[in-house]
């Protein structure tokens, strides 16, 4: 369990990256409810995530763990590098969640046409 997760200022990084909490989902690749447990502290950052975080919100491994209430910084986690790599992380982030974006507006236009294709049939049925 970690220490003390400190989501008012995760929220506030996302914020000034224009990114949601749902861009964390996307680069650790958990669902919402995970994101919302790291959140709330009942969850606690791996290694791995810990180095992706600090990519994505363009900080250090050793801020991020400070942050998240990881008791140590992971040995794989890179030290931060250049801005630039540091964008690439962002924007391979952003490209994910833009990918599942488009994922969930092609089911909800199925969905419409499927509901409007159902309420069609009703009508020519109840005539």
């Amino acid at each position: 369990m970690a220490l003390f997760f400190d989501a008012d200022w995760f929220d506030q990084r996302l914020r000034v990256l224009g990114l949601g909490r749902a861009s964390i989902g996307a680069v650790l690749h958990i669902s919402d409810d995970a994101v919302e447990d790291l959140f709330k502290d009942q969850r606690e950052l791996k290694p791995l995530e810990v180095a992706t975080l600090a990519a994505l919100l363009a900080v250090s491994a050793t801020e991020l763990a400070k942050r998240a209430g990881v008791g140590t910084v992971p040995e794989e986690a890179p030290p931060a590098g250049p801005f630039e790599e540091r964008m690439e992380a962002v924007e391979l982030a952003m490209l994910r969640l833009e990918e599942r974006m488009n994922r969930i507006e092609d089911l909800l236009a199925r969905a419409v046409d499927t509901t409007r294709a159902l309420r069609a049939d009703l009508a020519v049925g109840g005539d």
